[in-house]
């Protein structure tokens, strides 16, 4: 019995002090609040030049997808060249392999098999967005060793294995307020743990060139100690509709069941669903399945979307209800020429109207009231459209299925922003 009383004692004691670790740890991260690195307030990093444009920059990317940074460097015409890269997803490997030159055993699918430690001092440059879980807070140190089992640790684990001069680690917004702010502190403090420099800032692309809502988290880690600041915004020269195609397939157009889900009053005040936007709402990977999103309406004219007579239609589809809209079945009563003794006219979107009946609610065949009818189209964004709006020139090959092509621009960094980053930094710098 009293074996059984100090194996509780000490059972209790021990919990006890576990929980004193983990209120103290909680302490600190409340107390140790990390502030953003600010921006810049000196010279535009458009009108940046780079100090060494003759050295190679070797790049390594941990859950590569298309390859945004890749394709930056390409499009800011740097040497560079791709240490290892790699993604579990295989579609992301055909997409990678046509557009950028790897050699295939440098290319891993699983990242929690990859053995980084053979490029230790043959990468300058890290850059990866791992999918981030919670980290339990019964560890002793929360620190890097307990960060495993998940992604992010592999993340950390590859840039503690090569040891490059500078990473790039990129999140959505969302990371810095998670299990209210503890997460991104442990994650903070593994960089710093590691021996790296860390700053990180929120960025929107429609702040860099784009126009998408789309806001990340930018973490650099510099192996030294580095004076940095992140790339001021600049004034967005161009909307949605540039970076549109001229000829569309028919089969980007909605339907009539879409036409009126995304028209209809429930959706159309949304702040998640917008018809001929200026800036795109940030695109998701289910782009293509998605009944929320972007859409562009096509008038079944000459007139573009940019003319001035855009919106002198009947009506804009944006504010008309769905119970405006006409049943199957009621639309086949008002449409139907008549009887062989009664015969009516069916036509529709009269330039000028029958006179207006007290009894319209009734619903007369066309012949006696007045009907309309949207003579234009809405369709959804194509696959080369959201690439656009990501930053990928036409130059991107597309080789998978529009799903893939979707799901890969949704998951993909926007290209602009990685671009003011890499003149921000004078990545040069950190070539060989």
């Amino acid at each position: 019995m009293a074996t059984v009383k100090k194996d509780i004692e000490e059972v209790s004691e021990k919990i006890t002090t576990v929980k004193r670790i983990v209120k103290k740890r909680v302490e600190k991260l409340q107390d140790k609040r990390l502030q953003e690195t600010p921006l810049s307030e000196s010279t535009s990093w458009k009108d940046l030049e780079f100090s060494h444009p003759e050295r190679t920059v070797r790049i390594g990317t941990l859950f590569s997808g298309i390859g945004a940074i890749e394709h930056a460097f390409q499009r800011l015409g740097l040497k560079h060249q791709i240490a290892f890269a790699g993604d579990i997803e295989p579609k992301c490997k055909q997409s990678y392999f046509a557009n950028y030159e790897i050699k295939e055993e440098d290319w891993f699918s699983d990242v929690r098999e990859f053995d980084a430690r053979k490029y230790k001092g043959k990468v300058d440059f890290i850059i990866g967005g791992a999918p981030c879980q919670a980290f339990s807070m019964v560890g002793h140190r929360l620190g890097f060793e307990d960060a495993r089992g998940t992604l992010f640790y592999e993340f950390a684990r590859v840039v503690k294995e090569t040891s490059p001069k500078i990473f790039l680690f990129e999140n959505v917004r969302g990371l810095l307020n998670h299990d209210k702010g503890r997460t991104w502190q442990v994650m903070y403090d593994i960089f710093e743990e590691l021996g790296y420099d860390v700053k990180f800032r929120v960025l929107n692309s429609c702040n860099y060139g784009i126009p998408q809502h789309r806001e990340r988290i930018f973490c650099l880690g510099f192996k030294k100690a580095t004076k940095f600041e992140y790339p001021a915004p600049i004034e967005l020269e161009y909307k949605m509709y540039d970076f549109l195609e001229d000829y569309i397939d028919t089969k980007y157009f909605l339907k009539e069941k879409g036409v009126k889900f995304v028209t209809s009053h429930k959706n159309r005040d949304k702040s998640y669903t917008q018809i001929n936007g200026d800036i795109q709402l940030c695109q998701k990977r289910n782009q293509q399945f998605n009944w929320h999103g972007d859409f562009v309406y096509h008038p079944d004219s000459e007139l573009t979307p940019t003319d001035e007579s855009f919106d002198e239609f009947v009506f804009d589809v944006k504010d008309v209800e769905e119970k405006y809209y006409l049943s199957e079945k009621v639309a086949k009563y008002v449409l139907a020429g008549g009887t062989k003794n009664f015969k009516t006219s069916t036509e529709t979107d009269l330039d000028i109207a029958r006179p207006l009946l007290q009894s319209m609610h009734k619903m007369h065949r066309a012949g006696v009231d007045n009907y309309v009818t949207h003579k234009g189209r809405i369709r959804k964004l194509t696959p080369r459209e959201c690439l656009r709006l990501m930053g990928f020139k036409d130059t991107f090959k597309i080789v998978v299925s529009d799903t893939a092509i979707y799901q890969q621009a949704g998951n993909s960094i926007v290209v602009d922003v990685l671009i003011a980053l890499l003149k921000q930094l004078d990545v040069t710098k950190y070539g060989v």
